[in-house]
């Protein structure tokens, strides 16, 4: 299996696992709290076919990545996607940030630049600012966070197994995807360890990327379901296209948090009209 090593600042160097699939223009897909590279499995089976080089990632703290203690903040996260660009001298690069793999897109282009970075794509992400504030009056409220902290400390298992369910707006009356569907993705949550699970989920509930936003100069492509339960479109798609006006925005109508899986064949499409 391939890993790279990434160290930032004084930290010992930790070991992010990646998959590296197809040749042709490069990909990077950037996984969502609190899943891991697999969870683009289906695009990772679809994209190669289509003449890409597909490159996937293990977030630190994550699937088989190294789960170290600390630094768990936006910075870092974009430092293990620089490594990863470095390690393949990857060139003319989409980035694909997904939910909170949006903050490490935006991040990375913020402290890097973007030499070697073609465009850009937001799938359900949380950019630009996920918290209601006095001055992002639709975001999420910080009790909710809180909510979330606890239960992740008393229960994660019990918390994944629900998040799961709202990740796909599945429930028993109207169900979206299959009992094994919600298995797997529970599963792929279950490999991060519960450190790195609350950590992030602070980073990007808290991370204020409105600023960062407006640097972005590439080909911008804006993907939001809008019946996102998880980040709703009013908070996070809708308020980056107006930071980004020349980005084209996409809306799935009545699509969840979790498009990947329940529109993957739309997703795949608008990706390669894209990218192409």
């Amino acid at each position: 299996m391939p890993f790279l090593e990434s160290k930032n600042n004084n930290e010992t160097p930790v070991k992010i696992f990646y998959q590296d699939l197809g040749q042709g223009k490069p990909v990077v897909l950037i996984h969502g709290w609190p899943l891991t590279s697999d969870s683009w499995e289906y695009q990772l089976n679809e994209l190669p076919a289509h003449g890409f080089r597909v490159i996937a990632y293990d977030r630190r703290g994550f699937g088989k990545s190294d789960k170290p203690w600390g630094n768990y903040d936006y910075s870092t996260l974009a430092s293990d996607l620089k490594a990863l660009l470095d390690e393949l001298d990857l060139n003319e690069v989409t980035l694909v940030g997904f939910s909170m793999g949006g903050g490490e897109v935006i991040r990375y282009l913020s402290l890097y630049g973007s030499e070697r970075i073609a465009k850009i794509v937001l799938v359900s992400s949380i950019i630009p600012y996920l918290l209601k504030t006095d001055d992002n009056p639709e975001g999420v409220p910080q009790k909710m966070f809180d909510e979330f902290e606890t239960q992740l400390r008393d229960d994660r298992p019990k918390f994944l197994a629900a998040f799961g369910k709202q990740f796909y707006n599945d429930s028993l009356l109207k169900p979206v995807v299959s009992s094994e569907m919600l298995d797997w993705t529970q599963m792929l949550a279950l490999t991060g360890s519960g450190k790195a699970t609350i950590d992030c989920m602070k980073a990007f509930s808290s991370t204020d990327f409105r600023a960062e936003v407006s640097t972005v100069k590439v080909p911008t492509l804006i993907i939001h379901g809008d019946d996102d339960q998880t980040v709703p479109i009013k908070t996070s798609g809708e308020q980056a296209s107006k930071l980004l006006p020349d980005a084209k925005f996409i809306i799935y109508k009545g699509a969840p948090h979790g498009l990947f899986i329940t529109e993957k064949e739309k997703l795949t499409a608008d990706l390669v009209d894209f990218i192409a």
